[in-house]
């Protein structure tokens, strides 16, 4: 299994609700994907973060594989909702991916 997380900050631009239906859109977008894409095992966006975080909203998600990864990168689905709730409202965009150990 592979892990797969995001942190995303937001543009400075955007008031708090702004960012909060923003969030909202990532979250539905991100997590209706559950089912539509072949590999991917979990997928939860948390968007509530303590007033300690540096990112507005996290990605948190689990795939069979690094294949499976890489292909959910260019499944048109994941691509529909990261270049219309994702990719045009974010300022900073960090990911980390890891192999899984049981």
């Amino acid at each position: 299994m592979v892990r797969h997380v995001i942190v995303w900050t937001l543009k400075d631009e955007y008031s708090d609700s702004e960012k909060a239906e923003i969030k909202a859109g990532i979250k539905s977008g991100l997590e209706g994907l559950l089912d539509k894409i072949p590999g991917l095992v979990e997928i939860k966006v948390y968007t509530e973060g303590l007033e300690s975080s540096s990112g507005d909203a996290m990605l948190d998600s689990v795939f069979e594989s690094a294949e499976a990864l890489k292909e959910y990168s260019s499944n048109p689905a994941h691509v529909e909702v990261a270049t219309t709730k994702v990719r045009p409202f974010v300022k900073v965009r960090s990911s980390y991916d890891y192999v899984v150990e049981d």
